[in-house]
């Protein structure tokens, strides 16, 4: 919420006392003096006045994982594996998935506690690319790099695809990177062309690529420098 609003709520402030603290430089975020009301306070930010800590804050999490075959990108699921399942974390209940992946598709998966920073990876708008290797059971059309490029149209949502990069690697092999995340969106692509998507792992996110490290199923913490990028 606002800042203003946050000080407002406090015990014995009006919304008239909380702008005078503002003004007269006793509120600190994360160690820095904030004189401006409309400035967002979030749950991990650390608000003291005059010395007094009013919230502490959350420390904000990231983890990358290697989704492997046949998990689902959920938080709960009463028949299958989850990807939370996979993590050994306390306070599991408090993370999100950014960007989920279908069930027999493997790769890069981001799991977060902080939304406007998962929106920022994930959202369109954003242009933050996502990677994916993809193996057709048909061989791959050179024509459909161009047709890629210029957008799918599709018809149930009467819709065109944003641009997409299409990169042949082989004969029935390729390296996509798209802008947006629509359902089913690689094979839907591919069944354009009358190609069945056999096998789809992402390989990146935006700056974030799987740790080549990292075997299907496991996952680690993101270093600051690679939160830091989004």
């Amino acid at each position: 919420m606002r800042l203003d609003r946050f000080l407002a709520n406090l015990p014995h402030y009006s919304r008239q006392q909380a702008r005078a603290l503002l003004a007269s430089g006793r509120v600190l975020i994360n160690g820095q003096v904030v004189r401006n009301g409309t400035h967002e306070v979030r749950i991990f930010d650390r608000v003291e006045l005059d010395g007094e800590t009013l919230q502490a804050g959350k420390p904000a999490r990231f983890f990358m994982l290697h989704k492997p075959v046949g998990c689902v990108s959920a938080t709960t699921d009463p028949q299958h594996t989850t990807v939370l399942d996979l993590l050994d974390e306390p306070d599991k209940t408090e993370l999100h998935i950014a960007g989920r992946l279908d069930f027999n598709t493997t790769g890069l998966l981001i799991i977060t506690n902080d939304g406007l920073w998962s929106r920022r990876l994930t959202q369109p708008d954003s242009l933050q690319g996502k990677t994916y290797l993809v193996e057709t059971e048909e061989p791959i059309h050179p024509d459909c790099v161009e047709h890629f490029a210029q957008g799918i149209y599709f018809r149930f949502e009467n819709l065109t695809t944003r641009p997409a990069e299409l990169q042949l690697l082989g004969l029935r092999q390729a390296r996509l990177t798209l802008h947006e995340g629509r359902y089913h969106q690689v094979k839907r692509m591919f069944g354009h062309f009358n190609n069945k998507v056999i096998r789809l792992h992402r390989e990146c996110m935006g700056p974030l690529a799987l740790d080549p490290e990292l075997p299907p199923g496991d996952y680690r913490a993101l270093t600051p420098a690679e939160a830091a990028q989004i």
